[in-house]
């Protein structure tokens, strides 16, 4: 399952035909497992896309909007729009960037701290209570093997 130069000189990536239906099969799981999650929210939650910035924020430390942005490979303007909601309800703060006063830096307060564990505990208590009425040990582990993998593959796209 490795992908190959395409012969005729262009330079071109061919992938292998069975990373193709691995690709699609992660796609078709992760857009139904997002779409899931996002279901399960009730009004005021934090969407999707806050909760994947406020996290991104949390493990990356102060960054702008627009290195948030390009980390998360959507447009600053919509990044701007998400940390417009996050800044009003009082989840992240923005502050003079030291080495350039013309930059802001956005930092994760903590009320944002505490809606990324209260947010992680209700979905992992979801979660949790699935996997464990619904899948094997082994099963378990496996899920618990492919997620740094799978959080990998997004960085590289």
């Amino acid at each position: 399952m490795r992908s190959r130069a395409s012969g005729d000189g262009t330079g071109t990536f061919e992938p292998d035909p069975a990373l193709i239906g691995v690709a699609t099969r992660l796609r078709i799981s992760i857009g139904t497992f997002r779409r899931r999650s996002h279901e399960a929210l009730s009004e005021g939650d934090v969407t999707g896309p806050q909760l994947t910035a406020l996290s991104r924020l949390e493990r990356l430390g102060a960054v702008t909007t627009a290195e948030l942005a390009r980390r998360e490979q959507i447009t600053p303007q919509a990044m701007g729009a998400t940390v417009a909601v996050l800044e009003n309800r009082g989840l992240v703060t923005r502050t003079a960037d030291p080495a350039d006063g013309r930059r802001w830096l956005l930092t994760v307060t903590e009320a944002g701290r505490a809606v990324l564990s209260s947010e992680r505990s209700a979905v992992a208590d979801r979660m949790a209570a699935a996997m464990a009425t619904s899948f094997t040990p082994e099963e378990i582990a496996t899920l618990d093997a492919a997620a740094p993998l799978i959080e990998r593959l997004a960085d590289l796209f």
